[in-house]
């Protein structure tokens, strides 16, 4: 009679570790989906300031005030910031530096607008929240980085006489 009431106790352990190791499972894919999210945001955000570039500038000259810079460097910055971060992030080749300045570009772009609506701000806290988790974290296991790295390390190694 008194191992009966140690199996149930076990039972909620039991079944907390395996949801654990499922959850655990699912982190690449977790990690690759903020990715591309993130990634989509920023980059048709950048592709509509490229589209018509006079608007661009006329927005970083009347509505975006950002700090120490020109509207012209301003808009241009953070046009290619928005192009060329994203497609690092979805390939994960130096998502963390992706994803570090990606937030610098979600930060600058609240900073910068004398108003922006609840929704609006809502949404950037949500970016943030997921560069600053890509950027802690790491950008999970199904990226570029898992297979470049490895080999640049191993090639280096040769190069520099470390490995046989």
């Amino acid at each position: 009679m008194s191992e009966t009431p140690a199996r149930w106790h076990r039972l909620p352990l039991l079944l907390w570790a395996r949801l654990s190791l499922g959850l655990q499972a699912l982190q690449p894919a977790a990690a690759l989906l903020a990715r591309l999210y993130v990634a989509q945001v920023f980059f048709l955000s950048g592709l509509t300031k490229l589209r018509d570039w006079e608007i661009t500038l006329a927005l970083f000259t009347d509505e975006y005030q950002v700090p120490w810079l020109s509207p012209a460097l301003a808009a241009g910055l953070g046009t290619a910031g928005e192009l060329l971060l994203p497609v690092l992030l979805v390939l994960g080749l130096g998502a963390r530096f992706a994803a570090l300045g990606l937030g610098v570009v979600n930060a600058v772009a609240v900073i910068s607008l004398a108003e922006i609506g609840p929704a609006a701000l809502q949404q950037h806290i949500l970016w943030a929240v997921l560069l600053a988790g890509l950027a802690i974290y790491g950008p999970g296991r199904w990226t570029l980085e898992q297979r470049v790295w490895p080999w640049l390390l191993q090639r280096m190694g040769q190069s520099a006489g470390l490995t046989s």
